[in-house]
């Protein structure tokens, strides 16, 4: 079981950060305000979770050991796989998750792709009891690692969503959903949060 991984930043992605540790690189699969708290050339210490396939082994790694413990719990519910449940991640925190399963907000939940209303119903079934109570953690800030200028966020929202799932038409739409709030955020000499619009994309699509 790798605990944590810590060593310099390699390379980003959308979807995952490469770690040199000893001379290795390691990827590990981060939800996007995750990856926003990391840039390229720094040193960064990230819990991480291992999830065993027969044909693989992934590593998902966290902004810190709150998200990871949510991480492992949500996975102990019916249905729910480290794929959905960094989805879970990525659409809403971990005291929002808390807070939806406790209050058995099931509008919430099934504003992540992939959930529906049973599904939402049957999670917060298994795990409200368990989840606990919210923290009240304040949200880590997002740094220029998680920014782009001009029209770049485009594509790698798009690549963001077809990697968890959707269809590129339904990409596309969620892309256009969000245009509006990209352009304000893209006023001159300012940059554009692409792990922000995900997010504002997700819920588009969800909505939809």
């Amino acid at each position: 079981m790798i605990a944590f991984v810590s060593g310099e930043v390699a390379a980003l992605t959308l979807n995952s950060a490469v770690v040199q540790v000893g001379g290795v690189g390691l990827e590990l699969h981060c939800a996007p305000h995750t990856l926003a708290s990391l840039r390229v050339g720094e040193r960064a210490t990230l819990p991480t979770s291992m999830v065993v396939r027969e044909e693989s082994l992934t590593l998902f790694g966290f902004v810190d050991d709150d998200e990871k413990s949510v991480f492992e719990l949500l996975q102990t519910a019916s249905g729910v796989g480290p794929k959905l449940a960094q989805a879970m991640l990525a659409v809403h925190r971990p005291d929002e998750l808390r807070r939806a399963l406790t209050t058995e907000d099931v509008k919430t939940l099934t504003t992540v792709p992939g959930i529906g209303q049973k599904g939402a119903q049957r999670i917060i079934l298994e795990l409200k009891d368990r989840i606990g109570a919210p923290s009240g953690g304040a949200a880590p800030r997002t740094t220029t690692a998680a920014t782009t200028g001009g029209e770049a966020w485009r594509g790698q929202v798009h690549a963001g969503l077809v990697g968890l799932g959707w269809s590129a038409k339904e990409a596309d739409r969620a892309v256009e959903a969000v245009s509006a709030q990209a352009e304000e955020m893209a006023a001159p000499g300012s940059t554009v949060d692409v792990a922000a619009l995900l997010r504002a994309a997700l819920r588009s699509l969800s909505k939809a």
